[in-house]
């Protein structure tokens, strides 16, 4: 059966597969990622490094330690914290990148951990940005970092991969911001909710390298998990100029330089730019998208994503006539502040002032990105006209620093999250856009473009796949995980039920909270009446978008250790997909089921009843992947050995430790 390319990327790092075994999306899959970044939270994964009892990493060419998110904390307690780090990279062996040298995500392309056909993963949301340049990116949790960093590897089920298909070209002015920002709030209906996105069609030639890596940076804020581009003569003509450079540089500031004797850098170089060329890897012509989606670049124009989210857009035009005054603007982070970024806001900006009562900050996406900024004479004009230099690194983007937005105050960002309190007060108001639109803004005191555009209509179309018939891979059950598994049906029909409602914030930090006070307390926030309602052995049935909010492990661990067998829903937040796994938790997408219960219990969801008694017996039987209620039959992705592996040994960390 034939293979999209992200699919094929992923076959790669498969371990574990029969001969001739293909992966297809919805495959459980154990995986070897080329490389994994951790930033500033490489403390909080040492922690669990350290409890799950394991002493050396396995392979310390494998994870990269880059300081970037609170890099202009320089007190003793921050400094303490990055001393550790830095140490405990000495101590293993790994790759580490101090603060000032610029954020981890472009520290992972300038220095090719993210490789075109490879995978490369992340414990940060972020990791989508490597997509860019045709290399599989996609966010762990630091749990699965810990134990990638102890046996090498991790589970990942790949995801629902939709094809997102650009014809035309963009007009002259008009960026790959724009165009992200135009797919998030155009299709701001969870269209692509944990999906993986394929990037293709006529359009993506015209596309520039940085525009990609933009697009791919905020698939995220879109609610995708990968945002994959092909590896084209674009993307091989930036690694051939990357290599070049690189060589003109010199190897000074380069870590672990084993391949090349000191002369060659260990990862972009000729010969593996030859390599890629020679593998050609590219998705088969009939391989299967869940949906596609059609976008014409020709229509796409400027527009402004906010305030307080990503997916409520509007026409610059249009919103230039609410003449909203602005207090703070930033050119800074790792989706829009790289060279060609700067080089734009320059272009915007060259014999103009920013107005007087606006604060405009700038950090480059790194170090060498800055410098070759400077080189251009870019940064120079950004500073003369009254811009306020930050260290390379993430700052105001993630809340950290100084120029953070107060009470009452409004900032318009080329940043990728606008989230309410994301960039200071939770009083404030933050709006995102283009590099371009941001630096005509904080010249003129108020969010307004920088060149008129004609105002059309967006062409677009969304098809749905019908539901793809997959071959038998012979996958097979463990020995110890059950064939079958039935309960009765508890019914908690919300759509969208946050972390909060099945596990209180409130709880969330007491450090000493045992697992059965955990318990009693689920669901607590979504409904009070919950745990005398449910019964040990119940099946958990909700809605759609099961678990979404943040990112607490406790919302699963409170689950199961009610006595919750596992949870069926429409679809799941990936994040608490993965949290549930790692405890050893089953969770099963199943929305024609959930359809059917919604429809048969229709009066007591429209009366907003939140935990129903069914009085449905539910089967699952797992040697069949089936579902089977009211003698239907309802199919069910196969669970694949390494999800089996993590509920058999109840959870990841019992699985590292008797790896190690």
């Amino acid at each position: 059966m034939s293979q999209n390319l992200i699919e094929k990327i992923a076959q790669k790092y498969v371990l574990g597969l029969e001969p001739g075994q293909k992966v297809y999306s919805g495959d459980y899959i154990t995986i070897q990622p080329a490389h994994i970044l951790t930033h500033d939270n490489t403390g909080a994964v040492m922690g669990k490094f350290k409890a799950i009892g394991a002493k050396r990493i396995a392979n310390p060419r494998q994870p990269m330690f880059a300081l970037d998110h609170n890099v202009q904390d320089k007190s003793e307690e921050n400094l303490k914290k990055y001393e550790g780090i830095e140490d405990f990279a000495k101590e293993m062996g790994v790759d580490f990148y101090p603060a000032g040298r610029g954020i981890g995500h472009q520290i992972m392309l300038e220095e090719g951990y993210a490789f075109p056909g490879e995978m490369a993963v992340a414990s940060d949301s972020h990791a989508n940005m490597y997509g860019g340049i045709g290399c599989l990116g996609t966010p762990v949790v630091r749990t699965d970092a810990a134990g990638i960093w102890a046996t090498g590897k991790t589970w990942w089920q790949i995801p629902p991969i939709a094809k997102i298909e650009l014809i035309d070209e963009l007009l002259p002015g008009v960026t790959g911001k724009d165009v992200i920002i135009t797919l998030a709030g155009h299709f701001n209906s969870d269209e692509v909710l944990n999906h993986a996105l394929e990037l293709s069609g006529d359009g993506i030639k015209s596309l520039s390298i940085d525009d990609r890596l933009t697009i791919s940076n905020m698939t995220t804020e879109w609610g995708a998990l990968v945002g994959v581009f092909p590896i084209d003569e674009v993307v091989i003509n930036w690694l051939t100029q990357r290599a070049t450079a690189i060589q003109e540089r010199g190897l000074e500031g380069v870590p672990s330089d084993i391949d090349g004797g000191g002369k060659t850098h260990p990862r972009i170089n000729i010969n593996r730019i030859k390599a890629l060329c020679n593998e050609n890897l590219v998705g088969d012509k009939d391989a299967y998208y869940s949906k596609v989606i059609t976008i014409d670049l020709s229509t796409i124009r400027p527009h402004v994503a906010g305030p307080d989210n990503v997916k409520t857009k509007t026409n610059i035009s249009e919103i230039e006539k609410q003449n909203i005054k602005i207090d703070k603007a930033y050119l800074v982070s790792c989706v829009n502040s790289r060279v060609s970024d700067l080089a734009e806001a320059a272009n915007v900006l060259k014999g103009q002032k920013v107005a007087n009562d606006v604060e405009f900050y700038i950090a480059a996406a790194s170090k060498e990105v800055q410098a070759d900024s400077e080189k251009r004479g870019d940064w120079k004009i950004l500073l003369d006209a009254g811009a306020i230099e930050l260290l390379p690194g993430c700052g105001p983007c993630i809340g950290l620093g100084v120029g953070l937005l107060k009470d009452g105050e409004v900032g318009i960002s080329a940043t990728n999250r606008n989230f309410k309190g994301r960039m200071g007060s939770r009083e404030a108001k933050a709006y995102l856009a283009s590099p371009a639109i941001v630096v005509a803004s904080a010249v003129a005191g108020k969010i307004c473009g920088s060149k008129k555009f004609d105002s059309v209509g967006l062409k677009s179309a969304i098809q749905i796949s019908e539901k793809r018939k997959k071959e038998k891979t012979g996958s097979k059950l463990l020995k110890e995980f059950p064939k079958q598994i039935t309960g009765e049906a508890i019914f908690c029909p919300q759509d969208s039920l946050n972390t909060d409602g099945i596990y209180p914030g409130k709880y969330t930090y007491i450090d000493n909270f045992t697992v059965e006070q955990q318990a009693a307390v689920v669901m607590e926030n979504y409904d009070p009446e919950f745990g005398d309602i449910a019964k040990n052995g119940d099946i958990l049935v909700g809605g759609y978008n099961f678990g979404t909010g943040s990112s607490r492990e406790q919302a699963a661990t409170a689950l199961k250790y009610r006595g919750i067998q596992l949870v069926i829903a429409g679809s799941f937040s990936q994040t608490y997909k993965r949290n549930a796994i790692n405890n050893g938790f089953i969770v099963i997408e199943a929305p024609e089921l959930v359809n059917d219960i919604k429809e048969k219990f229709k009066l007591e969801v429209e009366s907003n009843k939140l935990t129903i008694r069914t009085n449905i017996e539910l089967e699952i039987d797992f040697e069949k992947s089936v579902m089977i209620y009211n003698r239907k039959e309802y199919a069910i992705d196969p669970i694949g050995a390494a999800a089996q592996e993590l509920v058999i040994e109840e959870g990841l960390e019992n699985w590292v430790k008797n790896r190690l």
